[in-house]
């Protein structure tokens, strides 16, 4: 518990800086930072069940994937939708060459493109979130003339943090100490249906008070109903790791975070919550 509080507590100051004040090159160079090391737990955990992946052709898609939505709208859509195209049909053909045994073949080329898309696709959904859909200015901090310090920070993006780092909050806190009726055994002996709601009314509570300091222009019904779909993409991101998990027969995807495990350990409820909410804006056309 000690080692996972510190841990946090060194992460969040960057993590903060990443997310509001950092430069496009360098929040660019980190997500896809973070897709590399997330594939390369994911492959690892891919081997340890005997599946020959295609590691190589993983690491370049998931880093252009990150490249082509930093491009302007609406080129990015149509590079990402090019790159897509572009590995469903090289990466059966590689696996031919690779795969000795042909019985390998089918898994290796659905298990790279399944991480092209589970990982790449799905975090570069951050880069989209932070620079295409609007920033802090007066109107975001409810107006005034005055520029507030944190004018540059994308408020969609910092909302999806907090959202997340609420339910992962009180859902560990919560299941930790009165958790007793399994929510998925099979998948996750530990986590608790307790828990899961506990996570869920953390989520809330917390954007409830996002929306009153910081998203003042958001209507209340809005954020609410963004919370509750974040949320709950988050709990089934965190299942979907947890399956592969269980599937390799491995309790963490790594060790790079004391207390928490490895990175793809940290970021499963992000790797569904992210593209989940980017569709949700994209349905909505724009946020206030």
């Amino acid at each position: 518990m000690l080692k996972r509080t510190l841990t946090a507590i060194l992460l969040i100051p960057p993590f903060l800086y990443l997310i509001g004040w950092s430069p496009k090159w360098l929040f660019l160079l980190t997500v896809a930072a973070g897709v590399l090391l997330a594939l390369h737990e994911y492959f690892r955990l891919c081997r340890s069940m005997g599946i020959k992946v295609l590691c190589g052709i993983g690491y370049g898609a998931g880093a252009l994937l990150c490249a082509a939505q930093a491009l302007p709208r609406p080129a990015n859509n149509s590079a990402i939708i090019f790159l897509l195209v572009a590995v469903v049909l090289l990466i059966p053909t590689l696996a031919m060459r690779e795969s000795v045994d042909l019985k390998d073949y089918l898994a290796a080329t659905s298990a790279t493109l399944f991480g092209i898309m589970y990982i790449g696709l799905s975090l570069s959904c951050l880069v989209a979130i932070r620079f295409h859909v609007g920033s802090f200015g007066p109107a975001w901090m409810g107006g005034g003339g005055a520029v507030h310090p944190w004018a540059v920070v994308s408020p969609p993006l910092l909302f999806l943090f907090v959202v997340i780092w609420a339910e992962d909050i009180c859902a560990y806190l919560v299941g930790r100490a009165v958790g007793r009726t399994p929510f998925f055994a099979r998948i996750s002996p530990r986590k608790t249906w307790e828990g899961s709601l506990a996570g869920l009314a953390g989520s809330l509570l917390a954007a409830g008070i996002f929306q009153l300091w910081v998203w003042k222009t958001a209507p209340f019904k809005t954020v609410i109903l963004l919370t509750v779909w974040i949320a709950v993409a988050g709990q089934v991101g965190d299942l979907v790791e947890s399956a592969i998990k269980r599937g390799a027969h491995q309790k963490d995807s790594g060790s790079l975070l004391p207390g928490h495990g490895g990175f793809l350990d940290r970021i499963d409820s992000l790797i569904f919550a992210a593209p989940a909410f980017w569709l949700a804006i994209s349905f909505l056309g724009s946020l206030p």
